[in-house]
C-alpha cells in the first residue's frame, strides 16, 4: 500500500523547511491537504471519499510549476475553509499514468469529484477567483 499524507504529517516527519527547500508545491499546504504518492492512494482516497460522502478536489500539479506553487496558498485556504471536503495534490511526474488518464495537458488542473466521478468542469491554471468559486460550489452541492 503506498503512503498518502497529509502535510501537517510530512511536514512534522521531514522538516518543513526540507521540504520546502526542495521547492515543493505543496510548500504551503495545510492539514486538511492530502498528498497523494501512490495510485493505490489515489484508489483509496476515492473510496473513503464515496464511503463517507464526501467531495473531492483534485489538484494536479507539478513540483517544478510556477502557477503551482502561487496557487498553493489558496489551496490550502480552501481546504482549511472546507473540512467537509477532501483536497488531495498529486505530482504529474510521480504519478504520470495515472495524470494522462485524467487527460492532463497543463499544470494545474483541478477536479471536482463525487463517487469518483466528475461533478464539475475541471479548472486549468492557477485562477485564484475560479478556484473559490467552484470549490464553493462543490461545497453547496453536498
Amino acid at each position: 500500500m503506498g503512503l498518502c499524507w497529509s502535510w501537517s504529517r510530512a511536514s512534522w516527519l521531514f522538516g518543513r523547511e526540507s521540504v520546502s527547500e526542495q521547492n515543493d508545491p505543496l510548500h504551503n499546504a495545510g492539514e486538511n491537504v492530502h498528498l497523494i504518492t501512490t495510485v493505490e492512494c489515489w484508489e483509496d482516497k476515492l473510496s473513503e471519499a464515496s464511503r463517507d460522502g464526501k467531495i473531492v478536489v483534485a489538484n494536479f500539479s507539478a513540483s517544478w510549476c510556477g502557477p503551482c506553487k502561487g496557487i498553493a496558498p489558496v489551496y490550502s485556504d480552501l481546504a482549511d475553509k472546507y473540512p467537509s471536503l477532501i483536497f488531495l495534490t498529486l505530482d504529474v511526474d510521480d504519478l504520470a499514468d495515472l495524470s494522462t488518464s485524467w487527460d492532463i495537458t497543463a499544470t494545474p488542473t483541478f477536479f471536482f469529484l463525487k463517487d469518483g466521478k466528475q461533478i464539475l468542469d475541471k479548472l486549468v491554471g492557477a485562477n485564484k477567483a475560479e478556484l473559490q468559486k467552484k470549490t464553493t460550489a462543490a461545497a453547496s452541492s453536498r
